[in-house]
């Protein structure tokens, strides 16, 4: 595992996490009753001090009652104001030291509030999925709320029976009893708090790719009457599993599902080992194809291979971007050059002063910033030829898995694989705000 573990707090979201630890583990058990929107939760996080003793240390809660905290089993003094839980525990916390935390907490969840609208938990027509890119994990779960706090995770949840619960990981459980179902998943992949991925609806669970076949093992999660067109929109997900498996390495999770929400998402949402669309992106002629591929893409770019800080977001949105250009391109579409031309005609229209290495908070999900992204990586192709670009691009996704990544550290890995300098490229196309000139082969 490769890491770039960063000390310091994001700086585009200060109020979010807690560098002075890391928690390896969270263990989560909710109680949830779709009807009256009401959720009750017990967490229980195994954490590592960091190089110097804690006194006191944060979590990420929204604005949920608090029932009881323990900090290696005894009681801390803790404050919960404005999302933040503040906890100090009876005795400081040596460096280094491994320690728990539990909490338990309910309320009615609802989305936490964002420049970009609510954003984790939301309360769907009949059920609930979850959402929480890049800040909306506390919606619903204490957590240490940094991208580059990986943890596994087990998550536990109980609702009406006549519901299915879909949790990125593999389902290690499902019991009955009486007219509630408990639904156990196990994701034992590193992951960041915003990419564990909840959904409670009422589907129809479909196999894409079984397990055992030597494939990755693929599941649908889809309202009865979007079968139809979902059977004609996804068909063609396990060979694009196989084209990047190939491209980028092995899949790096043990299992992928897909989830389609009974009523309309402004845009799919990857999460670790699963991604959400919304009915309007299953249309019984493709027309959503190329998101299919985007959210599968991020399996390996941003979720396996996770960004430091929210600074260096271009790293999982443009190579997402550029996966859809390659899946065209490797499917009998339009070939990337073509959609890099089309990209970038299109950039040339646009404002000059996004920034891609550093966008900044207000433009971190700006169309330009996934265009320019996908160029990018078109202009490094060019530059090193194919050969060498595929292996860069094979070795980053591979030598990085479930590790912690930033842009220094990419640009540095693709002069590795050039054979003159790339300095001057990659300066202009990551630090400046004007649009380079359009890359070819």
């Amino acid at each position: 595992m490769s890491g770039q573990r960063t000390t310091e707090s994001d700086p585009y979201f200060p109020a979010n996490g807690d560098p002075r630890y890391r928690v390896h583990r969270y263990e989560i058990a909710l109680d949830y009753r779709p009807g009256p929107n009401r959720l009750a939760g017990t967490a229980r996080l195994s954490a590592i001090v960091g190089r110097a003793p804690l006194t006191e240390f944060a979590l990420n809660l929204a604005e949920f009652k608090v029932g009881r905290i323990q900090v290696n089993g005894r009681a801390p003094h803790y404050t919960h104001r404005g999302g933040r839980l503040r906890v100090r525990p009876a005795k400081p916390l040596p460096a280094g030291a491994a320690f728990t935390v539990e909490v338990h907490w309910s309320g009615n969840p609802k989305p936490v509030r964002s420049p970009w609208g609510g954003l984790g938990w939301e309360e769907l027509t009949d059920g609930a999925l979850v959402a929480s890119q890049p800040v909306g994990a506390p919606s619903w779960y204490p957590c240490n709320d940094r991208p580059a706090d990986k943890a596994s995770y087990q998550i536990s949840v109980n609702t009406p029976s006549a519901y299915t619960v879909v949790a990125g990981g593999r389902l290690l459980t499902r019991t009955t009893k009486a007219s509630t179902t408990t639904w156990v998943y196990e994701q034992a992949a590193p992951t960041s708090s915003y990419l564990v991925g909840l959904s409670i609806g009422m589907y129809q669970t479909v196999l894409l790719a079984e397990p055992g076949l030597g494939g990755v093992p693929q599941t649908a999660h889809v309202p009865a009457h979007l079968l139809p067109k979902f059977s004609r929109d996804f068909a063609r997900q396990p060979a694009m599993m196989r084209t990047f498996e190939e491209l980028f390495g092995p899949y790096p999770l043990g299992e992928y599902a897909v989830v389609i929400a009974d009523e309309e998402l402004d845009v799919p949402v990857e999460a670790q080992g699963l991604s959400l669309f919304g009915s309007n992106h299953v249309d019984g002629v493709r027309g959503s194809e190329r998101l299919i591929a985007h959210e599968l893409a991020h399996q390996w770019f941003g979720n396996s291979v996770t960004i430091g800080d929210w600074r260096h977001i271009w790293l999982n949105e443009g190579f997402a971007k550029y996966a859809e250009w390659l899946w065209s391109e490797h499917s009998g579409g339009r070939p990337a050059q073509e959609l890099a031309t089309t990209a970038h005609r299109l950039l040339a229209t646009q404002p000059q002063d996004l920034v891609l290495a550093d966008p900044g908070r207000k433009l971190m999900f700006d169309d330009r910033l996934y265009e320019r992204g996908g160029l990018t990586v078109h202009a490094i192709r060019c530059a090193l030829g194919d050969g060498p670009f595929f292996r860069m691009l094979r070795e980053w996704a591979t030598s990085h898995r479930h590790g912690v990544v930033t842009t220094a550290g990419f640009a540095a890995h693709v002069a590795r694989y050039a054979t003159e300098p790339v300095d001057g490229l990659l300066a202009s196309w990551l630090h400046e705000g004007s649009l380079p000139p359009l890359p070819t082969p």
